[in-house]
């Protein structure tokens, strides 16, 4: 998996916490750089783990399903991404009275946001992808798209409608396509 590959995967797996920043940004309005770097660092923490912990648990698979992982991980991908597509095309409202800075909270946010990455790992541990430049990644682009989001949200959050879950979905969809593809025809 290459560098760019690397940086898709995790912004496609961030745009779930960076909806929740700007719904986060747009409930607080004045924020401080301190409930910023809590939010963004929650949120990057639970991809970064969701991440290892599924890593970790595909790998164990891994002998077992050596002749058909690249389609468990095409299953993966496009399930997760069909249902952030579904998720955004519901417009789930996500500022049902929600304290985003209650640490508990911030915690359900950051759990709920990651269970792709969850998966995800599973997916890297049968590519047998580098975990640690991966885990990183992730980590990081997640908790600059998170400060962005906060940011973003607290000055225009409320005035505007994204989709940032259906760019998300049809990111990984396409990285599972790739991934299928790749294993069909080129491998």
């Amino acid at each position: 998996m290459s560098f760019f590959e690397i940086v898709l995967l995790a912004i496609g797996l961030s745009m779930d916490s960076l909806a929740v920043s700007v719904t986060s940004g747009a409930i607080i309005k004045k924020f401080t750089g301190g409930q910023v770097i809590r939010i963004a660092g929650v949120l990057a923490f639970f991809q970064a783990l969701f991440t290892l912990t599924g890593y970790l648990l595909g790998f164990g698979f891994l002998k077992l399903i050596e002749a058909f992982d690249h389609w468990i991980a095409f299953i993966l991908l496009a399930y997760l991404g069909g249902k952030m597509i579904m998720d955004s095309l519901k417009g789930k409202d996500e500022e049902e009275k929600m304290d985003p800075l209650c640490l508990k909270t911030l915690c359900g946010l950051g759990i709920a946001t990651s269970i792709d990455a969850l998966a995800v790992g599973i997916s890297l541990a049968l590519m047998q992808a580098s975990l640690p430049m991966i885990t990183l990644t992730i980590a990081v682009v997640t908790f600059l798209f998170s400060a962005f989001g906060v940011c973003f949200g607290g000055r225009v959050g409320d005035k505007m409608d994204f989709k940032l879950d259906l760019i998300g979905g049809l990111i990984l969809i396409g990285i599972g396509i790739k991934i299928l593809v790749e294993h069909l025809f080129f491998a």
